[in-house]
């Protein structure tokens, strides 16, 4: 009878340390292009459990700018400068007690395309070069 206590009472505090860790049910958009914004919804995403965002590929961790946050929500931009490929979510979770701040690995990946860029040549450019050029000749 006296062991029954100390086991329930141990089996009852795993179940409150496993309502804190967060759990995604959606990500919104699955697809995205640098600068988009992104929509996590689950359980446990407020401020006071989950301090910053970062997208990864295994090799390289980049931070993501958190716009909005609450506990069902967590919105955020995918850096304008980042790596085309599949990145998996991570989620820095604030540190308890004197315990270091942990870096939570979660089953949620978002493929990063890669944005095409056009060289556009500006019409202004080719004047400004042909009147310093006109300057260097005719030293008046």
């Amino acid at each position: 009878m006296r062991l029954i206590a100390p086991v329930l009472l141990l089996a009852l505090s795993c179940f409150a340390a496993d309502e804190l860790a967060p759990q995604i049910n959606t990500v919104t958009p699955r697809v995205v292009k640098p600068g988009d914004t992104v929509v996590v919804t689950g359980v446990s995403l407020g401020e006071d459990l989950v301090e910053e965002v970062y997208l990864s590929d295994h090799k390289f961790d980049m931070k993501c700018k958190v716009l909005e946050q609450n506990a069902k929500m967590i919105k955020f931009r995918i850096p304008p400068v980042s790596k085309s490929g599949r990145m998996q979510l991570l989620m820095l979770m604030k540190a308890v007690k004197d315990e270091d701040p942990k870096l939570l690995e979660l089953p949620a990946y978002l493929l990063i395309e890669e944005v095409p860029t056009e060289v556009t040549q500006v019409q202004g450019q080719d004047k400004s070069k042909k009147s310093t050029e006109q300057k260097e000749k005719d030293p008046q």
